[in-house]
């Protein structure tokens, strides 16, 4: 049995909770207006589950404890910004929480999670059956915008799709198929073999009645993924020039 304290009673730290407690942890969460001095006496573990720009205030309001690790689960922070705890690590969950019960599902079903510091990171990432990759400080930024692309940007992109199915009285639902089947396509080919369609084929006169088929406040969003492809496209056409020579 190993024990936690979470500072955060938001998506992240009731999904942190309930995935340890169903790995036999003993958790409390706080929240805001409880005293933090004493918050890291008694517990192995001090998680920080706040919004990244109030992680380095919650450290340093907490009384240091040597035997006890803090904690924060930001995937752009380094470990800094837990100054002055001696013993400090990050958390961070490749997934999204967007509640503390699809959360507690997501964290305990075979996720990857980047850690940094001390190795109870690790252990806490296996113990909720985990997959371990080890981000330095000085790559936790870039690390983190390749999260944000994965996910975030791949959200606002099916509301683009959304909207401009809507305009052609369509739900998002119909093209979704197709968007689940591209990223498996991904997983099983890599980028650059899944890309198909106009830019992929350079198809020009496609891509130019596509831009003019489209509302005008939608075609920046379409330019710039137009863009993607093409580099995709060339990138893999370099690969293929070089392993002919």
């Amino acid at each position: 049995m190993s024990s936690a304290r979470i500072v955060g009673p938001g998506r992240a730290g009731l999904s942190l909770s309930s995935a340890l407690q169903r790995r036999g942890w003993r958790v409390e969460v706080i929240g805001r207006g409880t005293p933090l001095e004493d918050a890291a006496l008694g517990t192995d573990v001090l998680a920080i589950a706040t919004p990244d720009g109030a992680i380095a205030d919650v450290a340093a309001a907490v009384r240091p404890v040597e035997s006890t690790v803090v904690l924060h689960l930001s995937g752009s922070s380094g470990l800094d910004v837990l100054h002055p705890h001696p013993r400090r690590a990050a958390l961070h969950p490749l997934v999204p929480l967007p509640n503390p019960i699809v959360g507690a599902e997501r964290l305990t079903s075979g996720v990857t999670f980047a850690v940094a510091g001390d190795p109870v990171a690790s252990e806490m990432a296996l113990a909720l059956g985990g997959r371990v990759v080890s981000v330095a400080d000085e790559d936790r930024v870039a690390y983190h915008a390749a999260a944000c692309i994965a996910a975030n940007h791949v959200v606002a992109l099916l509301a683009q799709v959304e909207r401009v199915a809507a305009s052609v009285n369509l739900d998002l639902e119909a093209f979704l198929p197709l968007a689940r089947a591209a990223v498996e396509d991904v997983g099983r080919l890599g980028p650059a073999a899944a890309l198909t369609g106009p830019a992929a084929r350079g198809d020009w006169n496609t891509l130019d009645r596509h831009l003019d088929a489209l509302d005008e406040h939608e075609r920046d969003g379409y330019s710039a993924g137009v863009a993607l492809a093409l580099r995709l496209t060339a990138a893999a056409d370099d690969e293929e020039v070089v392993a002919i020579r």
